[in-house]
C-alpha cells in the first residue's frame, strides 16, 4: 500500500450515511424562518427521546437547555440546513419551542443602553 492508499478505520472514514438521507432527502424546511442565532429548547425530558430516530434524540437530549442553531450543529455535527430540517420537524411534533433573535431594528438605541448603564453606576 503507497502513501496515497492509506486505510481508513471507524471515524477517519467521515460519515457513511449522506446529510440529505437524514432528512429523507428534504433539503429546505422555511415553515419557521430558522437561523443561525434562534434559541431552540427542549420540551419533553430526555426519556421522551428514546422512541425518535437516532438524529431527532441526539438534539432533544442536547436541547434541555436554550441553544442557539448554530450550537446544535456543531454538536451533532451535521449541516446547517439538514439541522434546520431536523429542528423544525421537531418544532411540528412539539418536542421543541423556539425563539428567534431580535431584529437589528428593535435593539434598543444606544443611547438607552448608556443611561441604564450610567443608572446602575449611581447605584
Amino acid at each position: 500500500m503507497s502513501e496515497h492508499d492509506e486505510a481508513w478505520f471507524d471515524e477517519a472514514a467521515g460519515p457513511l450515511v449522506r446529510p440529505y438521507a437524514v432528512t429523507g432527502g428534504r433539503t429546505r424546511s422555511d415553515n419557521f424562518g430558522l437561523d443561525m442565532m434562534t434559541l431552540v429548547v427542549s420540551m419533553q425530558p430526555p426519556s421522551e427521546a428514546a422512541t425518535l430516530p437516532t438524529e431527532y434524540a441526539k438534539i432533544v437530549r442536547l436541547c434541555q437547555r436554550p441553544m442557539s442553531v448554530a450550537e446544535v450543529g456543531a454538536h451533532v455535527d451535521l449541516p446547517l440546513p439538514v439541522v434546520k430540517v431536523l429542528l423544525s420537524d421537531l418544532i411540528e411534533q412539539n418536542y421543541v419551542i423556539f425563539r428567534r433573535a431580535a431584529p437589528p431594528s428593535e435593539v434598543p438605541d444606544q443611547q438607552v443602553l448608556q443611561a441604564v448603564l450610567d443608572g446602575i453606576r449611581k447605584l
